[in-house]
């Protein structure tokens, strides 16, 4: 296993070779004003005319984003539909909304193209001249949300706004969600040392471990998920997004460690062991902090390092965000760390290609 160098995060030269990647991640409150920028014609258009739709059906990527904000709340049926396709129920009195970039997956295209032949509503963000643009061209009554980019969350915002207005979820402050971002982008700052930084500390845990990612909440969760994919897209290892049901056992069944382990032995079997990472994001609910408790509680048991990242100020979307976000950030330091950027010989010069990927 490739050994991790601290000194690599505070490296100059070594963070150059990362630029791209990081420079993607500091702007992602700008793209969000980008995407409801360039939606606002589309936005200001909306009119729910006194029709509700029977039932939403949501496809492509970050469908679960937009089933999470809006299923509470929706006052009408909601389904994020994995695709191909639609259900075989969705019809005319049906709201399709279909989320993707240029570079969109065959299932997302699928479920345009079924709408459109099936006379649904239809929702779609994505690019001009997109896949997903093209398939639902045929639609006379589609709204469609110019997307600027490929990037899932600045999508999401411009859909969950839509249907603020329509009547079919929560107001979203997209302004305030980028404001977050930014504060992110400040707090886990290539420029702050690895003392300030929590973003490199939590990379410096994972430097050695098998990543455990829990999140607590529906949006927590779900933003777990989205860590431990640029956690693997970035390190080349395994990591692990789960409930507290599938996290207990792993911890639980970890051997005592090693105390006269060699640190420094790749070869170390202590280099397997799990790290625990808790996102915190403010919920005061007493199964998730009961669950937290246990996971905790096993965790020190069992001699398991533990790190929280906590955001407990702003909207439920906004501290989404930011928790994802800082794992992001943790995740593209880890990758630096074990050079796997800008290296002689390994092809890698740069950011992985992270706009090709939906994980950044």
């Amino acid at each position: 296993m490739t050994a991790f160098d601290d000194t690599r995060l505070d490296d100059p030269v070594a963070l150059a070779a990362a630029d791209d990647l990081l420079r993607r991640l500091a702007s992602a409150g700008a793209r969000i004003r980008a995407e409801i920028d360039a939606s606002t014609d589309a936005l200001t258009a909306l009119d729910t005319d006194g029709f509700r739709p029977r039932a939403v059906v949501a496809a492509g990527r970050d469908a679960r984003l937009v089933r999470a904000v809006l299923e509470p709340v929706c006052p009408v049926p909601f389904v994020a539909w994995p695709g191909p396709g639609l259900p075989g129920w969705a019809g005319p009195l049906d709201l399709v909304v279909v989320l993707g970039g240029m570079n969109a997956d065959a299932g997302s295209v699928s479920a345009a193209s079924e709408a459109v032949r099936r006379g649904c509503g239809l929702m779609v963000a994505c690019p001009d001249e997109s896949p997903i643009a093209v398939a639902s061209a045929g639609s006379r009554h589609a709204i469609r949300l110019p997307s600027q980019s490929d990037d899932q969350l600045a999508s999401a915002i411009a859909v969950l706004q839509a249907l603020h207005q329509l009547e079919l979820g929560p107001a979203v402050e997209a302004d305030a969600v980028a404001k977050t971002l930014d504060d992110v982008a400040v707090s886990c700052s290539p420029n702050r040392d690895v003392a300030v930084n929590p973003a490199k500390d939590l990379a410096l845990m994972l430097a050695d471990r098998m990543p455990l990612v829990w999140g607590g909440t529906v949006l927590a969760a779900r933003a777990a998920r989205r860590v431990v994919e640029a956690i693997r897209l970035a390190s080349g290892r395994p990591a692990l997004a789960a409930d507290a049901g599938h996290l207990l056992p792993v911890l639980a069944n970890q051997p005592p460690r090693d105390l006269f382990a060699d640190p420094f032995d790749d070869a170390a079997p202590d280099d397997l062991r799990p790290g625990l990472v808790i996102l915190d994001d403010g919920a005061g609910d007493a199964p998730v902090l009961e669950a937290r408790r246990q996971l905790e509680g096993t965790a020190e048991r069992h001699d398991v390092r533990v790190k929280v990242l906590t955001q407990d100020n702003g909207s439920d979307v906004a501290r989404y965000a930011a928790l994802m976000q800082s794992g992001r950030y943790a995740a593209a330091y880890l990758g630096l760390g074990l050079e796997r950027y800008g290296m002689p010989g390994t092809g890698r010069t740069g950011s992985l290609n992270p706009a090709e990927d939906p994980a950044w």
